[in-house]
């Protein structure tokens, strides 16, 4: 993938030798965007588009707001062109009015980003420059217009047929390696050493998605532990001293951490697909697999026990897995879903809710966060639809009736 994507941009610059010689001609962003939307010329438009890229990433903080400012307010829908356009197709369907209102109900900016993204290479700078655009919108949430444009066209740029699953080894280019190390977001990764006992084992695999056009960015990758049985501590998993299976003693796979990469692409979802997938080519690869399941964080525990004023007893694990089950099974958000990220991720996706675990997190960051539990959440591979199903029309959490009935015996306040 990154051979082809070097020989298209080294075809692309053949093409148009002299446009990296081209010098800005004093007009502003602002003119340089409306001559772009105008511009119909491939030579001219791709000079036009690199102009505009290169100024935007020289700018500052208050230029950046600026540019966003503008794309947000300058280049929004015509509200009266729409409305005639409507008023036309609703007296005449014809194509043409069909056309004129489609258009009509388009932002210019969304054409904008369109020709920027003629330019080899522009997909990964809109994609940092909705990095930045996000930052913004914290502090600005009017930004969300000019937002919600970009998340379109990102999202049918990046939607799963584009994508492309690769297996990451310890035989990956280092450079893709580094970026493992850069973007892992649940269990840090110290040293390449420690990189190496993820990577190398037989018992271990890592898969990513990967996009053409950024053939050396991974969007998204999860790491696999084959184990067997299901373990229920991360210490077990990624300890320095256990025993290597051979890939065909193993019975089950677990997906112990999966990290997004991309902030710029932060509410695109690559996740779902990026399981379904290795869990499906696994089990086709390795017949031996008949169990998939997470091991994962549980982030809002301790939050919502400080929220409730309940403390967990030291003395009694038992009553804090019985707090952590509640909590993921019954604690819900405005709206009546889960009120845990992780576990509106999982279950979204079908998987049920399987065992939780106390002590099974003893990082910094794991008893912050959770107090040290984890949770196993299923992916029974014939009944993935049914429970994404259930959960998506009528908020159904689909959980064993142990846990359920663990779940009833914590102890905690009414509201």
């Amino acid at each position: 993938m990154s051979l082809l994507a070097d020989l298209l941009s080294t075809l692309i610059d053949r093409r148009m030798p002299t446009l990296g010689r081209l010098r800005t001609d004093g007009r502003s962003v602002e003119t340089l965007c409306h001559d772009l939307i105008g511009n119909l010329g491939e030579v001219t438009g791709y000079a036009i588009a690199r102009q505009i890229l290169d100024a935007f990433e020289a700018m500052d903080d208050a230029g950046k707001h600026a540019f966003f400012t503008f794309l947000n307010d300058k280049m929004d829908i015509d509200t009266e062109a729409l409305s005639a356009a409507t008023v036309a197709y609703a007296a005449d369907g014809s194509e043409s009015n069909f056309r004129r209102l489609m258009t009509a109900a388009e932002a210019p900016r969304q054409e904008l980003a369109r020709r920027l993204n003629q330019v080899p290479g522009a997909t990964a700078r809109i994609v940092a420059m909705r990095s930045d655009l996000l930052r913004f919108i914290k502090k600005d949430p009017a930004l969300r217009k000019l937002d919600a444009d970009l998340r379109h066209l990102l999202s049918s740029w990046f939607n799963r047929g584009f994508l492309v699953l690769r297996p990451i080894s310890w035989s990956t280019p280092a450079d893709v390696l580094e970026k493992i190390i850069a973007y892992e977001a649940v269990h840090a990764i110290d040293s390449w050493e420690d990189l190496r006992r993820r990577l190398q084992p037989s018992d271990r695999r890592c898969f990513g998605f990967f996009h053409p056009a950024m053939p050396d960015e991974p969007l998204i990758f999860v790491e696999v532990a084959l184990t067997k049985g299901i373990p229920g501590s991360i210490q077990s998993v990624l300890s320095e001293g256990r025993d290597v299976l051979r890939e065909t003693q193993a019975n089950t796979a677990v997906f112990y951490s999966i990290s997004n990469c991309q902030d710029g692409l932060a509410g695109i979802s690559f996740g779902n697909s990026l399981i379904k997938q290795v869990a499906s080519d696994l089990s086709t690869a390795l017949p031996e697999l008949t169990t998939f399941v997470t091991l994962s964080p549980i982030p809002g525990l301790m939050k919502w026990m400080e929220e409730k004023d309940v403390e967990a007893r030291k003395d009694d694990p038992e009553s804090f897995r019985a707090l952590a089950t509640h909590y993921l099974l019954e604690a819900k958000r405005e709206g009546g879903l889960p009120r845990d990220p992780v576990a509106r991720f999982h279950l979204n996706n079908g998987a049920s809710v399987h065992e939780v675990h106390t002590g099974a997190d003893l990082s910094a960051n794991g008893l912050a966060q959770s107090g040290g539990a984890m949770v196993n959440y299923l992916y029974d591979l014939a009944r993935i639809t049914e429970n994404h199903e259930a959960f998506a029309i009528s908020k159904k959490i689909t959980a064993s009736s142990a846990l359920r009935t663990l779940a009833k015996k914590a102890i905690v306040p009414a509201p």
